[in-house]
């Protein structure tokens, strides 16, 4: 079976951007991956975009009017975190069905300051009577739970923020790159215990892109040297359980999607050398160690305390920076991750180079119930 490519990518550095349009971000990131790989919008025969934000329908088609409307089609996709996942995810469809030999993917977002999902929080029935289901609590819930059950502590959690924010000085497209010691990351402001300010996701502005290719036209267009194999692509939502009546299952989604993309790509966890998941929160991470097969149930406390996920380690997580430190941009995050793997697995992320890198392992999940995970391999 032929394979199916990234062949070109890249981010914008996230950030603040008061001034510009979320099309404007959209469409400078796009010539950006069309530069990476040396290809025109006269080579795209399909655009799949992802935006969460208030920019209003048609985001996609504001893109192209920027950078030339050449009267493709256009997909404009929303999915809660995983929405530029699942823009990429729907590219790759279809290129593997044959309908397209290059597609351009986008996530873009502009994200407003304070609290990640507060706009939906007061639309929920049930705020405030049995809880909350504001992103901080519910992510505070997960981690609580963690250490009910396997005794996973306060200190094991802000060691994750460390980590990220570390491997973020290595990052020049990441919105911050400084280090924070974990005195500093334990004592600083409560949001949602364990989780304090320096253990959440940044709200940042940013885009990111990448183009997909089939693999006739890899070698017709000759881009096979830094072209990256999509091994496997796989969305899930929670999986039914009678318990999933109130709260979203923040383990089933990805339990059941990277075990999807494992058996799309014929390979297991331990064949994993690189891992950018989604770390909106810094409990966040330590779960979804065990969720994605990265350590047995109960052990990602110990994986952080061992040094096995940071840079040098057996299994380095978020060598961008992750959401922590690079930022959170909604839309763009799931592009943003690829973009970071296809980066090392291309042998060109520099200070952050995580050397011998084969197979690198993408994970976004929104609001529980909504995961992607996407294997991809150096060719």
């Amino acid at each position: 079976m032929t394979g199916i490519y990234i062949v070109g990518t890249d981010m914008i550095k996230f950030g603040r951007f008061p001034e510009r349009t979320v099309p404007s971000l959209g469409a400078e990131v796009a010539l950006m991956a069309l530069d990476d790989c040396g290809l025109t919008m006269q080579d795209v025969q399909a655009l799949y975009c992802g935006n969460l934000g208030e920019a209003g329908s048609g985001v996609g088609q504001r893109i192209l009017q920027l950078i030339g409307q050449t009267g493709i089609p256009v997909v404009n996709c929303a999915n809660a975190c995983a929405t530029g996942a699942t823009a990429f995810r729907e590219g790759y469809i279809a290129v593997k069905a044959n309908m397209y030999d290059v597609v351009l993917c986008v996530g873009v977002e502009q994200m407003g300051r304070g609290l990640l999902g507060g706009g939906g929080a007061a639309g929920v029935e049930t705020e405030g009577l049995i809880g909350s289901a504001t992103m901080p609590a519910v992510f505070a819930h997960v981690g609580m739970e963690h250490a009910r059950k396997y005794g996973t502590t306060f200190e094991q959690f802000a060691k994750v923020s460390v980590k990220n924010h570390h491997h973020s000085t290595f990052n020049p497209k990441a919105m911050y790159q400084i280090e924070t010691p974990l005195e500093q990351v334990m004592s600083s402001e409560m949001i949602s215990y364990p989780n304090t300010k320096l253990m959440c996701s940044v709200n940042v502005d940013g885009a990111a892109a990448a183009i997909i290719a089939s693999e006739s036209a890899v070698r017709r267009l000759g881009l096979m040297k830094r072209a990256v194999r999509i091994r496997a692509s796989a969305l899930a939502s929670d999986p039914y359980s009678p318990r999933n009546l109130v709260m979203p299952d923040f383990n089933g989604a990805t339990q059941l999607a990277a075990k999807t993309a494992y058996e799309q790509a014929g390979l297991g966890p331990e064949d994993v050398q690189l891992v950018e998941l989604h770390d909106c929160f810094a409990t966040a991470e330590i779960v979804h160690y065990e969720n994605l097969g990265l350590c047995g149930e109960g052990e990602g406390g110990r994986l952080i305390d061992e040094g096995a996920t940071a840079i040098g380690g057996r299994i380095p997580v978020n060598m961008s920076g992750g959401l922590l430190s690079k930022g959170h941009p909604i839309g763009a995050t799931g592009i943003a991750n690829l973009y970071e793997v296809t980066t090392q697995l291309r042998g060109e992320a520099g200070k952050r180079q995580v050397e011998g890198a084969r197979i690198g392992l993408t994970h976004v999940v929104g609001m529980g119930s909504s995961c992607a995970v996407h294997l991809l391999e150096k060719v």
